[in-house]
């Protein structure tokens, strides 16, 4: 990242969590321009406004990352407004929790639309702006240990997320003579907005009390380490994989506190 003048950074799923993460740690980096893109606007423009040291120019995109329509839009204004692209960020997506015979056709394709859906919009989008750039450039993609590790109540979100794997090796390929480099990063359980949404991580809360406690709980009986990373953490290896003098491409880090063990 360092060798670069002025790179630009794409991050989706910008509003919370490891995407507003990511945006604080790439705030710092990307010094020719940041795109952020969420489908919250409110949550989106207070994460950018938040951002410490923040490049000359942000952008904030609000838009669903599985509208095809929206990310040609964004295609466009990228390649007008930045005239390149460095480095993207595939973090957009939602969970979803109960058994098979539990989840219907709506839901299953709800979260493949966002989950996999919108990580094909958004690779199909940047990587010819990377191309277009002399320099190529560097994609990690957010997958999950749910990818890896079958748990029940997690079909849908553990297929999108292992679809995403898949996706991102053939884009690795696709991307290695125009020197994109595309990695992706699992993370077990990281302490996010997205646990909410899980009807058995509400019923721990209900059971220790808190949210911290919960999670607390949940790392200590699920992890050889009895811990799990944070929001920042998978923000610093992020950077690392986006980093130039890197040579992977193609790999999953698993940051999970052993989970998949």
């Amino acid at each position: 990242m360092d060798n670069r003048l002025n790179p630009v950074a794409l991050i989706t799923g910008a509003a919370s969590g490891i995407g507003a993460a990511c945006a604080r740690d790439l705030a710092k980096r990307a010094t020719g321009g940041l795109i952020l893109i969420d489908l919250d606007d409110a949550k989106l423009s207070a994460t950018a406004d938040a951002l410490e040291a923040a490049p000359e120019r942000v952008s904030t995109m609000a838009f669903d990352v599985a509208d095809a329509a929206r990310w040609s839009q964004a295609h466009d204004f990228i390649a007008d407004q930045y005239g390149r692209l460095d480095y993207a960020v595939v973090n957009a997506g939602i969970s979803h929790a109960s058994a098979i015979t539990e989840t219907s056709l709506d839901e299953w394709r709800r979260v493949m639309s966002v989950n996999l859906d919108g990580a094909f919009l958004t690779l199909r989008s940047v990587m010819p702006l990377m191309r277009a750039n002399s320099q190529g450039g560097a994609i990690v993609v957010l997958s999950s240990a749910s990818a890896l590790k079958a748990e029940p109540g997690v079909a849908a979100y553990g297929a999108s997320k292992a679809g995403l794997l898949q996706l991102m090796r053939v884009a690795a390929k696709e991307g290695a003579p125009d020197n994109i480099r595309v990695n992706a990063i699992a993370p077990g359980g990281v302490e996010t907005p997205m646990w909410n949404e899980m009807p058995f991580f509400q019923d721990l809360v209900a059971k220790t009390g808190s949210e911290r406690a919960a999670f607390d709980e949940m790392a200590k009986h699920g992890t050889p380490l009895a811990r799990y990373a944070g929001a920042d953490d998978i923000a610093r290896l992020v950077a690392m994989l986006l980093t130039d003098g890197s040579p992977i491409t193609g790999a999953t880090l698993v940051v999970d506190g052993g989970y998949t063990l």
